[in-house]
């Protein structure tokens, strides 16, 4: 488990890095969706790709991190449940790190699987229980406009974070010398 957890520089420069985009990504590339304040949000596919690549501390942070900018930058303060929420699922998009063989320059059917079940898996917990939840008990948010909210941005994220995610680490991959190859020892 040790291995999931590990901060070294090179996680805090993708957290730095990844969070910025996440933010810019966040705030101008979107599609609007007919539920109020719900996207289709490009974000969650590059966070998934970096929280594979990174591990879920980065991912956490740079979900948490981008989303709560972005929500200081166009309201004036964040909405706390729902970045909460994406640190959430930023962090197990991450649990995808060293559960994929994409480092080795492999990202075949099998890694493609793993990862789309933890993302999914992540989507459902952060927008079907946690966003709602915090919704309801700190904001005092009407129970059917959370739930449906949070139904739309499961399904949405999960497409995002299930094409743009797994798009990005089959490109990926495809950069990284594969086990056996002359660049790789």
């Amino acid at each position: 488990m040790e291995k999931y957890f590990k901060v070294t520089t090179r996680t805090i420069v993708a957290t730095g890095l990844g969070a910025a985009i996440f933010m810019l990504l966040f705030m101008y590339v979107k599609i609007p969706s007919p539920i109020p304040q719900t996207s289709f949000q490009t974000a969650y596919g590059f966070d998934a790709f970096f929280a594979v690549l990174f591990g879920p501390i980065a991912g956490g942070l740079i979900a948490f991190i981008g989303h709560a900018l972005s929500d200081a930058l166009q309201y004036g303060s964040p909405w706390w449940s729902w970045v909460i929420a994406s640190g959430v699922v930023g962090f197990i998009y991450g649990f995808g790190y060293k559960n994929t063989n994409v480092e080795e320059g492999e990202f075949k059917t099998k890694d493609i699987i793993k990862f789309n079940v933890i993302q999914v898996i992540g989507n459902v917990i952060s927008w079907l229980i946690i966003a709602p939840a915090l919704d309801i008990i700190v904001y005092a948010e009407p129970v059917n406009r959370v739930v449906v909210q949070g139904i739309f941005a499961a399904i949405m994220n999960s497409i995002s974070a299930g094409v743009i995610g797994t798009l990005l680490l089959i490109a990926y991959a495809a950069t990284r010398p594969k086990k056996g190859s002359i660049g790789r020892s």
